[in-house]
């Protein structure tokens, strides 16, 4: 692998909270406090793959580089994609980490364990992270995605990287056990990004409405590092005052 990139793929159009990119937190907006995320990781460079120019201004306000992408774009993947065709057409950037633009609350130090974790597998496509939970509600939350895992002693206590076999809104694994929260950030080997696009959407990915499905479905490995943090993101109002708390608080 050669030097990280990080990109953020981000549009206005959301469904549950419209223009939460722009969403004041803190006096910046969302987008903004997600690349300062970023940059603390200390990769390298953080882009913003934006639906909108009002996102690519923001985006450059707060240091990062920005594409303009079709706003119709069906999927983050495909927005990062082809926001590399302007960023880095001559592919020198090798793993790409994509990281959901509404965690303002990220801990970054998670985006550097989703790198280690695919610098530890080298016949990984891609790596991502998972959190464990027992709570009974987000079992049965099918908001909480559930990623099903094997760990190289059958235990998640005592491993910290596993394969993933499959991501489910569903009750699983079922049996005692912890469920093991799937976390929305990944980091593709740039072939793996390029083959996952060109692949139409598979019919798990259909079913469950979960775009990791395409990958494994098309026989690409997925690993993933267990972390204790389950960091939240913003899809209502009531996160964005959450988030505009943690800011707050963080202040102090």
């Amino acid at each position: 692998m050669s030097q990280p990139l990080i990109v953020i793929p981000a549009r206005l159009a959301a469904t549950r909270l419209p223009g939460k990119p722009l969403a004041d937190i803190a006096g910046k907006p969302m987008i903004a406090r997600v690349i300062e995320r970023a940059l603390l990781a200390g990769l390298g460079p953080v882009a913003v793959a934006a639906g909108e120019s009002e996102i690519v201004a923001a985006a450059q306000a707060a240091g990062a580089l920005a594409v303009l992408t079709d706003p119709d774009l069906p999927s983050g993947s495909d927005r990062i994609h082809a926001a590399l065709a302007d960023l880095d057409p001559e592919g020198n950037f090798d793993p790409i980490i994509n990281l959901q633009g509404d965690m303002p609350t990220l801990n970054p130090v998670l985006i550097q364990e989703a790198l280690a974790a695919l610098k530890d597998a080298p016949d990984a496509a891609l790596s991502t992270l998972v959190s464990p939970s027992t709570d009974p509600a987000e079992r049965a939350d099918p908001n909480v995605v559930k990623a099903v895992v094997t760990w190289p002693d059958d235990s998640a206590g005592g491993a910290t990287t596993g394969r993933c076999l499959y991501f489910t809104r569903a009750d699983a694994p079922s049996g005692p056990g912890p469920i093991q929260r799937h976390v929305g950030l990944y980091v593709w080997r740039r072939r793996a990004l390029a083959r996952f696009v060109a692949a139409p959407p598979s019919p798990l990915e259909l079913r469950e409405k979960l775009e990791q499905l395409r990958a494994l479905e098309l026989g690409m490995t997925i690993v993933a590092r267990a972390v204790d943090e389950f960091p939240k993101g913003v899809d209502t109002p009531e996160h964005l005052e959450s988030a505009r708390t943690w800011y707050q608080e963080q202040a102090k």
